[in-house]
């Protein structure tokens, strides 16, 4: 059964190990994995707890054992929320994806956004094959994107809008 819910302080380690994993987070820049202190932690959760649910991130489990994260964050100014997931190579592949950013998207637009979107690594074949699976259109990167620091000639743009 997969379970997921808001990141809490019991979860933190878990996220801490996710993001140290060079394989889970290869595709974000840290081929190395992201090592971040105890402390480091606190404060990222500390800062979450103050922006939800304009902001929000999601522990994903199946049967009690963690697999990864899922995530959103709503641009208020352009009513559209950046998507975001990560799983460990455990369990890829066996539909916890899907469940996790369908349940991130519903979130995000029960939060008011009006658009989701993605960029993906062109690398990524598996995570452009979910996101057209669940009906997200390529477009051009659109200007308020590209200057929150993305960048549309290493990364692919995908949106959903609400009513899609």
């Amino acid at each position: 059964m997969i379970t997921i819910k808001e990141t809490s302080i019991e979860d933190i380690k878990n996220v801490q190990h996710l993001w140290a994993d060079g394989d889970v987070m290869r595709f974000v820049g840290f081929s190395d994995g992201l090592h971040e202190t105890d402390e480091a932690m606190q404060q990222w959760l500390e800062r979450l707890d103050a922006v939800r649910p304009t902001e929000n991130h999601f522990s994903i489990y199946e049967d009690g054992k963690y697999c990864g994260e899922a995530g959103y964050g709503i641009d208020k100014s352009h009513n559209s929320a950046w998507l975001d997931i990560k799983l460990f190579g455990y369990a890829r592949g066996r539909g916890i994806a899907t469940q996790a950013i369908s349940y991130a998207i519903k979130e995000a637009f029960r939060c008011g956004a009006k658009t989701v979107w993605v960029d993906p690594n062109p690398q990524n074949v598996k995570a452009i094959a979910l996101y057209e699976r669940l009906g997200f259109k390529r477009k051009d990167m659109p200007e308020y994107v590209i200057a929150l620091g993305e960048d549309p000639t290493t990364n692919i743009y995908f949106e959903l809008c609400k009513e899609e």
